[in-house]
C-alpha cells in the first residue's frame, strides 16, 4: 500500500502541536524530516506523526526538546512509558497514565455498563483535551476497534454495540461539528454497502471529513449500490467513501462493489476503508477504489483529491 502523507495542518490536528511549534522542532532541533512536493509544500508519513506525538509526550512530562528530539523513535516509545525527569536537580515525576489511554479505558467501561451520560463525557473530554479531530483519530477510532474486537470474541454484546453506535452518532451530530459555513466546498458521500451492518467508522470518517472543510452527506449502513449512486448523483458528490468493517467473508460484496463504480457518474472518486478492507483488496483493485487506512489516511486522501479537483478547475 502506498505510504500516506500528510499536510502540516492535518498533522497539527493529529499532535495538538501548532504548525509553528512543529515547524521550529523541525528547523530548530532536526526533530523529523518531511519531505517536499514539487510546490514545495512539507508532506509528513506516519512515521513522523508518530514521532511529534512521542515527542509531545515526552515535553509533556519534563523533558527538554532539545534533549529528546535526537532519540531515536524506539527510545521515544520506551520514554514515553516510563518516568520523566522535571527540570531541578534529583527531582523526578512519575509518569501519569497517559490521556489518551484513559479516556479509551473510561469510555470501554462506559459502554460495558451502558452508561450514556458518562460515554458522552469521555467523547467531550477528549475533544477539549485533544481538539476534534485528533480525538476522533486517537480516541474515537480506537475505542470503535475495541468495541467491534469485544463484540465478536463475545465479551459484549451486540446491544452493546448498538448502544455505542447511536451515543457517538448523536454526539457527533452536536458536538464535533465544524463551525462556520461549508457552501462551495467539495461534497463527500459516505455510506456502508448492503450487508456491512456496523457503522461506527463511517460515522467518524463523516465527521472528519466535516472538520476538514468537506460538505458531507451521510447515508449510514447497508446500502444497496444503486441508492449510494443515485445519491451521489442528487447531491453531487465528488468522493464516495465506503467503511468495510463486518462481516469481513460477505460473499455479495465483490458484485455490489462493482455495480457502484458502474453506476457512480464518471470522475467520482471512490474510497474505502475499515478493518475489513483488506479482505476485499482484490475486488477493490478491480473497480478502481482507493484503500484509506485509517482516519488520519483519510484527511490525506481528501486534500489530495481536494488539489487535483482545484487544478482541473484551473
Amino acid at each position: 500500500m502506498v505510504e500516506a502523507h500528510y499536510p502540516i495542518q492535518l498533522v497539527a490536528h493529529l499532535t495538538g502541536l501548532s504548525a509553528h511549534v512543529i515547524r521550529i522542532w523541525e528547523h530548530r532541533y532536526q526533530a523529523v524530516d518531511p519531505r517536499r512536493t514539487r510546490g514545495n509544500r512539507r508532506v509528513y508519513s506516519e512515521r513522523h506523526v508518530e514521532r511529534l506525538n512521542l515527542l509531545r509526550d515526552a515535553t509533556s512530562i519534563g523533558h527538554r526538546i532539545s534533549q529528546v528530539a535526537h532519540l531515536p523513535t524506539a527510545e521515544l516509545r520506551r520514554l514515553a512509558g516510563g518516568p520523566a525527569l522535571a527540570s531541578g536537580p534529583g527531582l523526578r515525576l512519575s509518569r501519569p497514565v497517559s490521556t489518551v489511554s484513559r479516556l479509551i479505558d473510561e469510555s470501554l467501561s462506559a459502554v460495558h455498563r451502558l452508561a450514556d451520560d458518562e460515554l458522552r463525557e469521555c467523547l467531550r473530554r477528549a475533544v477539549v483535551e485533544l481538539g476534534i479531530l485528533a480525538s476522533l483519530h486517537r480516541v474515537a477510532a480506537p475505542l470503535a476497534q475495541a468495541i467491534g474486537d469485544q463484540w465478536r470474541e463475545g465479551t459484549i454484546t451486540a446491544a452493546h454495540e448498538h448502544f455505542a453506535t447511536a451515543v457517538i452518532r448523536d454526539f457527533l451530530a452536536t458536538t464535533a461539528r465544524p463551525l462556520g459555513s461549508l457552501a462551495g466546498a467539495p461534497v463527500l458521500l459516505v455510506a456502508t454497502p448492503a450487508g456491512q451492518i456496523h457503522e461506527i467508522g463511517a460515522l467518524l470518517a463523516a465527521s472528519t471529513a466535516l472538520n476538514l472543510g468537506w460538505q458531507v452527506t451521510y447515508l449510514g449502513a447497508s446500502l444497496p449500490a444503486e441508492e449510494i449512486a443515485g445519491a451521489a448523483r442528487q447531491c453531487g458528490a465528488k468522493v464516495v467513501a465506503l467503511s468495510l468493517v463486518y462481516p469481513e467473508d460477505d460473499p455479495f460484496l465483490d458484485g455490489e462493489l462493482t455495480r457502484l463504480r458502474q453506476s457512480l457518474p464518471d470522475g467520482v472518486a471512490l474510497l474505502a476503508g475499515g478493518r475489513a478492507m483488506p479482505s476485499f483488496a482484490r475486488a477493490l483493485r478491480r473497480i478502481g477504489a482507493i484503500p484509506v487506512d485509517g482516519l488520519a489516511a483519510l484527511g490525506a486522501t481528501l486534500e489530495r483529491l481536494r488539489r487535483m479537483q482545484q487544478r482541473n478547475r484551473c
